[in-house]
């Protein structure tokens, strides 16, 4: 008998290709690798984007909240600054009136400006730059005026060391410290006192050289005491003023005050 032998297996055949060249074979398997890989890197640069997004971020929002803490914290120091000023600005005022009322016939201080004193003298140390210079300033000039020389000049000095203070107050300090001394003081220290307020370009020039012109009459140089009056007398820069004072000394020690320019014509 013999063998049944079996028919080939029929297969489904191919569809034809219509376009293009034959796919190679494994060429759908490669793309759907790399479409993973894709994907894969996809994820992990979001992912990296995400991080960096966070890590940035909260730093980015803790600047802008310290930053609006901050103009917010100036705003108010800046309004306490102002209220406070103007309650300085406001005593100040006041002390400045009581000054201003009649004196004692026998020239004793007033329970007015002994307040106006205390007063002075609590803004000079408590006040901000400004008001304090001029309450030490003030509280100088009413020390002096009750005879206690020593304690305005104490005064005076501290103006005119404090480098935080104005500098056209501070050479004040130093022309109103000379002009209390020129009748009594050591000649030499006057003179040092003075010495910063002759510079050409200083406002208190004028005045300086009047001090000195009054210190040299005191120290028996009149020669160069009328030279300074001389001066004074033609100097444009100088107050009317000052210089009317040195015209009328200049009579007083006999010599003819300058004409003025053009009176001769």
């Amino acid at each position: 008998m013999k063998p049944r032998l079996r028919e080939p297996r029929q297969f489904a055949p191919h569809p034809p290709r219509r376009y293009g060249p034959a796919a190679p074979a494994g060429a759908a398997k490669g793309r759907d690798v790399a479409d993973i890989f894709d994907e894969l890197n996809s994820d992990f640069r979001a992912e990296r984007m995400r991080r960096a997004a966070v890590r940035f971020a909260i730093p980015g929002i803790i600047l802008v909240l310290l930053i609006g803490a901050g103009i917010a914290g100036w705003q108010v120091w800046r309004s306490r600054q102002a209220q406070a000023n103007a309650e300085v600005a406001v005593a100040y005022a006041a002390a400045a009136r009581d000054i201003a009322r009649p004196a004692a016939a026998d020239g004793a201080a007033t329970p007015a400006r002994a307040a106006a004193q205390t007063e002075f003298d609590r803004l000079a140390g408590a006040a901000p730059e400004g008001y304090r210079t001029l309450a030490r300033l003030r509280a100088a000039a009413l020390r002096a005026g009750s005879g206690d020389l020593a304690g305005a000049l104490t005064d005076w000095d501290a103006v005119a060391s404090d480098s935080a203070a104005d500098p056209l107050l501070r050479d004040l300090a130093r022309l109103l410290a000379a002009q209390h001394q020129v009748d009594a003081g050591e000649p030499s220290a006057v003179e040092a006192r003075l010495q910063p307020l002759l510079e050409v370009n200083s406002p208190w020039r004028p005045m300086a050289q009047e001090t000195q012109a009054l210190l040299a009459l005191r120290t028996g140089h009149t020669d160069r005491a009328k030279d300074l009056l001389h001066g004074l007398s033609t100097d444009p820069a100088a107050p009317e003023g000052v210089r009317g004072r040195a015209n009328a000394m200049l009579t007083q020690l006999g010599e003819p005050p300058p004409q003025p320019p053009g009176a001769g014509r």
